[in-house]
């Protein structure tokens, strides 16, 4: 697999670039890892966010461009889900083992809810952005 470095002119500024004229796409499951790890599902070299969950316009590496990739509340619904069973699951837990009160439950669940959830929401962010990246590269869009 090889990688030819092209120095650009980008507003101003050089940057470096790759291209991938003649490499391989990644698999799904190495789009989805790097899609977790926030980097960009082509090449995993640049950053698809710029902010929480702000998209890039384009990896800064490959010159892949996010705008196409739209994740919409796929995100979302992800993450509660996952959230969802990881709270319920330690609550019924707690509840059959310990039989704390009900504030004491609240005071524990509520705060690990809201930080899991925030947590967990860019990374499964950036996988549902690299699955539909893989979807749009077999149908040919991308």
């Amino acid at each position: 697999m090889e990688m030819n470095a092209v120095l650009t002119e980008a507003s101003g500024s050089q940057e470096m670039r790759v291209q991938h004229a003649g490499l391989q796409q990644a698999s799904l499951w190495t789009s989805l890892k790097y899609g977790f790890l926030r980097r960009c599902p082509r090449c995993g070299i640049g950053r698809m966010f710029v902010g929480y969950l702000t998209i890039a316009e384009s990896c800064t590496a490959c010159g892949l461009p996010f705008e196409p990739i739209r994740a919409d509340d796929a995100p979302a619904y992800f993450t509660i889900s996952i959230v969802g069973h990881i709270v319920v699951t330690g609550l019924l837990l707690m509840e059959a083992v310990f039989h704390p009160p009900s504030w004491l439950q609240a005071a524990i669940w509520l705060p690990a809810t809201v930080l899991l959830s925030l947590g967990l929401l860019p990374f499964i962010k950036g996988a549902v952005m690299a699955a539909i990246h893989c979807s749009q590269r077999k149908r040919g869009t991308s």
